[in-house]
């Protein structure tokens, strides 16, 4: 989960220019994508997709979305987890994590999601909001599985909400 860019390179971020700021130049007044990674939930198992951070994920591609939930009558349930790794002297930890639903039907290439929602729980998870309502116990447990896989001491570390909320 670590973005690790090559040395002498510059970091990517997003730049946030409004009339309050005053850019100055290369990453100044921007928010750091760096430390999140989703996870994409499907039929009960959960691996880590980078793609999915510009909606290109492995489920999502050939897909034509609706906001319309009605045009997806024979979708399943996938979901997008958004997870962001936080950072202490200590060591590093999954300090938040938020949850989006989407629907696939990939017979018929069509899909339903809302992206403002996925643009509001990435947003959530980078102010490390742990926020997983609708994850059935399958995928609770698959995702557990996976960040713990991933890196046991980071699961270790993390805080007991973010546990709590993966054990229920």
């Amino acid at each position: 989960m670590d973005n690790v860019q090559p040395e002498g390179k510059k970091q990517i971020a997003l730049n946030i220019v409004n009339a309050k700021s005053k850019h100055k130049g290369f990453g100044a007044g921007s928010i750091d994508l760096g430390n999140v990674s989703p996870v994409i939930i499907d039929q009960g198992i959960a691996v880590i997709d980078i793609a999915a951070m510009h909606a290109k994920s492995k489920v999502e591609k050939g897909i034509k979305f609706s906001v319309n939930r009605e045009d997806v009558p024979e979708g399943r349930q996938v979901w997008v987890v958004w997870v962001a790794v936080d950072r202490t002297p200590e060591g590093q930890f999954y300090g938040g994590i938020t949850a989006c639903e989407m629907w696939i039907d990939s017979e018929a290439r069509r899909g339903w999601k809302i992206l403002a929602d996925h643009v509001n729980k990435l947003d959530a998870a980078l102010k490390r909001k742990i926020i997983v309502e609708g994850l059935g116990s399958t995928e609770r447990n698959a995702l557990k599985s996976l960040l713990i896989a991933h890196n046991e001491e980071w699961w270790a570390a993390s805080p007991d909400e973010l546990k709590a909320a993966l054990s229920e």
